[in-house]
């Protein structure tokens, strides 16, 4: 993504895109689960919340994290059993400049 899609909010709100950007870094710290690993649930439910621009960031974001394009489609698998088909229509949109 070339742009910040939080950037209206952060020209009006600082503090608030403070607090948003300390939750994004304790939910992807490293820990029991790597970043990797992280990245590909957030990618997988964006693609369950209709979130296409969300899958194609994370996405990027996991490859360059390390996840293979297998990684990404076992990911996507779950979300498909789970959320059913819709959910790879948004996945297939968000992942099409991706993969």
């Amino acid at each position: 993504m070339s742009f910040n899609p939080l950037e209206p909010i952060a020209k009006s709100d600082q503090e608030l895109i403070d607090q948003i950007e300390n939750g994004r870094s304790l939910a992807f710290e490293p820990g029991a689960l790597g970043k990797k690993e992280k990245l590909l649930i957030a990618m997988a439910l964006d693609a369950s919340h209709g979130a296409a621009t969300g899958v194609r960031s994370l996405a990027t974001q996991a490859i360059q994290a390390g996840a293979s394009t297998q990684e990404i489609m076992e990911a996507l698998r779950v979300t498909a059993f789970i959320s059913g088909a819709g959910s790879m229509y948004t996945a297939a949109e968000g992942l099409r400049e991706v993969l």
